[in-house]
C-alpha cells in the first residue's frame, strides 16, 4: 500500500526577481515523499512548485487537494485527466514522485548521457528585470560566465533604455543569440510598433508579447512580427483545446513549464501537437528547487532538443537543496559523483 508526506519549503530568491508581474523575493514548494510501505526504504520525491498571481492553484488550493488526495492515494491515477483539471502544479509533483518510486528513488527518472554525467544540456542565461544598470551588470556577468544565449525579460522599465540595453549586447557581443520575454507587458495596440523597433537588432525570439487570451491579436502578431514569437503564459489553463489554440494563433514556437500546464504528460501533447504544425519548442522551469528543475531536465534529454533550454535557476536560491546538478560553461550538468541533501528538505 502506496504511504505518503509532504514538506512545504519557502524557497528564498537570493536577490529580488523581477517580472512585468512584479517583485519575487520568495515563493512556496511542496516535497511529496511516496513509498509503498512493504518496502518504505525506498521512496519517491516530488516538487509541487507554484508561481504567486500566475498558477492556476493556489496556497490553499494545493493544501486542500493534497489533504484530499492523500486521504486516498492508492485511487491517484496521474494519467486521469479529470483528477487534475486546474492543477498542473500537483499533477507534476505526484507524477514526478511516483516516477521516482518506480525507479528505486534515487531521483533518477530517466537514465542516460546526461544523468551520467557524460552530457550537460546547453541553457540561456537568464536576466532578471531591474533598473538598466542591475540589468546590463547581470548581463555583463552572463557572459562573462560563458552564456551564448542570453535571455532579457522586459516590460517593466522604459521601452527605450531597454532598447538601449539590447543594443549594448547586440554591438558589443555579435555572437550572443537573444532571446526577449515580455510576460504580456505590451498592449495589443502598440506592441507591433514595439516589435518592429526592437527588430533593427538581431533578436531570436520573444515570449508573450501581450498578455494570454487575447487570441485574434496574438494571431495577428505572429503573422505580422518581424521577430518569432513564442507562447508561454498562453498554454496555461489550456487542457483540452492544444489543438484549437495552436490552429487560431499558429506562433513559431511555444515553451513548456510541466508545472504550469499539467505536468510532463501533458507537456509531451504540447510538442506532438506542435510538431505535427511545424511549430518549434523548448523547455523551461517554473521557479522550482532542484528537484523540479532535476526532473524537467532529466525529462528534456530523454526527449530530445535541439537549442538551448530555460533551465538555469539552480542558483537563484539562497536555502536550494543540494544536489548532483550543477552549471558552467553554460550547461547545466548532473554530476554522477554529487548527492542529494534531502535534510535540507
Amino acid at each position: 500500500m502506496l504511504q505518503a508526506s509532504v514538506t512545504k519549503h519557502i524557497l528564498k530568491f537570493n536577490e529580488p526577481s523581477g517580472t512585468s508581474r512584479g517583485i519575487l523575493t520568495e515563493k512556496p514548494s511542496w516535497f511529496l515523499r511516496i513509498w509503498d510501505s512493504e518496502n518504505p526504504e525506498i521512496v519517491g520525491i516530488g516538487e509541487i512548485s507554484t508561481i504567486p498571481k500566475l498558477s492556476p492553484e493556489t496556497d490553499k488550493v494545493v493544501e486542500h487537494q493534497l489533504e484530499q488526495k492523500l486521504r486516498n492515494l492508492n485511487a491517484v491515477n496521474v494519467s486521469d485527466d479529470e483528477q487534475w483539471r486546474n492543477l498542473p502544479a500537483l499533477r507534476f509533483g505526484f507524477e514526478t514522485a511516483l516516477l521516482d518510486l518506480q525507479n528505486g528513488g534515487k531521483h533518477i527518472l530517466y537514465q542516460s548521457d546526461f544523468t551520467s554525467g557524460k552530457t550537460g544540456i546547453p541553457i540561456n542565461g537568464l536576466v532578471w528585470m531591474g533598473d538598466f544598470e542591475t540589468m546590463g551588470r547581470r548581463v555583463q556577468q552572463k557572459i562573462d560566465e560563458g552564456f551564448r544565449c542570453i535571455k532579457l525579460k522586459i516590460g517593466a522599465i522604459d521601452f527605450q533604455q531597454e532598447l538601449r540595453l539590447i543594443e549594448f549586447i547586440a554591438n558589443n557581443f555579435p555572437e550572443i543569440e537573444i532571446r526577449l520575454d515580455a510576460n504580456g507587458a505590451f498592449n495589443p495596440n502598440d506592441a507591433l510598433q514595439k516589435l518592429n523597433t526592437i527588430s533593427k537588432f538581431p533578436i531570436h525570439s520573444i515570449e508573450q508579447p501581450i498578455r494570454a487570451g487575447q487570441w485574434q491579436q496574438m494571431a495577428q502578431l505572429c503573422k505580422q512580427s518581424p521577430i518569432r514569437i513564442a507562447l508561454d503564459e498562453e498554454l496555461i489553463g489550456i487542457e483540452d483545446n492544444i489543438d484549437a489554440m495552436l490552429d487560431a494563433i499558429m506562433p513559431q514556437f511555444i515553451i513548456l513549464k510541466p508545472s504550469l500546464i499539467g505536468g510532463l504528460k501533458q507537456s509531451e501533447r504540447w510538442i506532438k501537437a506542435a510538431e505535427n504544425r511545424g511549430i518549434g519548442w523548448w523547455a523551461t522551469s517554473a521557479l522550482e528547487s532542484n528537484f523540479g528543475l532535476n526532473a524537467i531536465a532529466q525529462w528534456v534529454y530523454n526527449h530530445g532538443f535541439n537549442m538551448p533550454q530555460g533551465l538555469g535557476t539552480g542558483k537563484i536560491y539562497s536555502n536550494n537543496i543540494p544536489s548532483p546538478l550543477d552549471m558552467h560553461n553554460a550547461h547545466l550538468w548532473h554530476l554522477a559523483t554529487e548527492k542529494w541533501d534531502e535534510t535540507k528538505i
